[in-house]
């Protein structure tokens, strides 16, 4: 079969390709868990405007993301469709990290719009970034099972930093020997700022000098909306996406809410240890799910790792006062699943993308994954929207002990939401078809098309 290179890929060139994804995590915990509190608290922010603003600025997304992966797609330079994005995008993206991370004392208006435009600043360079990166990997390598390898260390690296940028508040408080009030405040919200902003461009330009993309006598792409009317076609990549943006639903509100939920409902000041722990445990965890992934099937291993996170979070609304310890078994057991979560879907999307060259005789990796970061960021908007706002209605009052209802709503949002999310992620992905057998088939399929021959479709016996 000749229907593309199957070689094994370097280990170096695999960790240049993962490493953004490590810099880049800092646009996650702190903008959506530590931020909204330090804008809220210490800023002086009004928690529902932080919401909709947060809200609004993932709605924005959704135009410039497949705007991006078209645009990418498109793009014609003797850099490559991908890397001239990645490597220009990222100084923006450290400058607004920076930026958003150093807000000046002004008055609550001006903080706010502030906050806003730096905001909006932000992901839009973020997106001018992560599309186009994200678009390498599928080109990487064509493998079944190394694709499970690559992105479990993409994916791995983004935990890793997911952690780190989780773990920078309380490291950057203890090495400055910073105190808890805002000047201390503000003050590690600077340090994390001028820690990040180099190891994003740094990170981003190892990836664009040690990656090279696919020639571009090889590239060709739709129209914008035909091409979007094509990826319609594509069953599995809609099956796909349908599950992965439930799912992430229902992530995105506890990651929004943790803190709220630790400090009010539980009653403790240990936030900070039990994200680390959960996203500690996703780490350990993550190879093995790679060899499970290998003896049982992407999709298989995907369904597993979602019950086991569900499983164990249903239990997190049943908690109060003093059930820290508990609460810490369910991060854990929870957390076992979480490394799966991410990356084998990264893996499976690169499979649904073959089809899609199958279908139409084009690599349209940017559109795919434009419509993807789509999905994660409405996701992000719908957590961090529903859950702040929810709570703002609700009368959550900050820095003062909570209401009943502020309470009920955290742990309803907090546990039982993402729960049913899975459960509904995992019931629409019972019916996704492609398996390694027949991802084979669909590479042999390529080739024969490639090479005008008469082809079938796998999926349409």
């Amino acid at each position: 079969m000749s229907a593309a290179p199957i070689a094994k890929v370097p280990a170096l060139k695999k960790l240049a390709y993962a490493a953004p994804a490590f810099a880049l995590a800092v646009v996650g915990i702190p903008i959506y868990v530590y931020l909204p509190k330090f804008y809220t608290d210490v800023v002086g922010v009004e928690i529902a405007s932080l919401g909709a603003i947060l809200a609004s600025v993932r709605i924005f997304d959704a135009l410039t993301d497949p705007a991006m992966g078209y645009l990418s797609d498109r793009t014609a330079s003797r850099f490559g469709r991908r890397r001239p994005y990645i490597a220009v995008g990222a100084l923006f993206v450290a400058l607004f990290i920076y930026l958003l991370f150093t807000p000046p004392q002004a008055s609550p208006l001006f903080e706010t719009i502030y906050f806003g435009v730096c905001i909006y600043a932000l992901f839009l360079f973020w997106t001018v970034v992560t599309v186009p990166y994200e678009s390498l990997g599928p080109e990487i390598t064509f493998d079944y099972n190394e694709r499970n390898a690559l992105f479990g260390l993409r994916d791995g690296l983004l935990i890793a930093g997911t952690l780190a940028a989780a773990a920078s508040p309380a490291a950057v408080q203890a090495a400055f020997g910073l105190s808890a009030d805002p000047a201390g405040e503000r003050a590690k919200f600077f340090w994390i700022g001028v820690i990040y902003a180099p190891l994003v461009v740094g990170t981003a330009w190892w990836c664009t000098a040690a990656v090279r993309e696919r020639p571009a006598a090889e590239v060709r792409s739709a129209g914008l909306w035909r091409g979007l009317r094509l990826v319609l076609r594509n069953r599995p990549f809609m099956i796909l996406l349908s599950a992965y943006t439930i799912s992430a639903i229902g992530s995105n509100l506890p990651a929004t809410l943790i803190l709220f939920y630790v400090e009010h409902v539980l009653e403790s000041p240990h936030a900070d240890a039990f994200l680390l722990l959960y996203f500690a445990t996703g780490i350990v965890f993550l190879p093995g799910w790679v060899v499970l992934a290998r003896r049982i099937g992407k999709k298989t291993a995907w369904l597993l790792s979602i019950a086991i996170n569900t499983g164990a979070f249903v239990g997190v609304f049943f908690l109060g006062p003093g059930d820290a310890a508990v609460y810490g078994v369910l991060v854990f057991l929870s957390g076992i699943g979480l490394g799966a979560t991410l990356a084998l879907p990264s893996s499976i999307q690169a499979d649904v993308i073959d089809y899609d060259e199958l279908l139409t005789g084009e690599r349209r990796e940017g559109r795919y994954i434009g419509l993807w970061s789509i999905a994660k960021k409405l996701a992000a908007a719908v957590g961090v929207g529903v859950g702040l706002s929810t709570l703002g209605l609700a009368g959550y009052v900050p820095n003062a002990a909570q209401p009943q209802e502020v309470l009920l709503a955290l742990r309803i949002l907090y546990a039982l939401a993402p729960s049913v999310c899975n459960l509904a992620a995992l019931v629409i992905a019972l019916f996704y078809p492609i398996t390694a057998p027949v991802h084979a088939q669909i590479l042999e399929a390529v080739a024969r098309r490639k090479r005008g021959e008469k082809f079938t479709d796998p999926l349409q016996r």
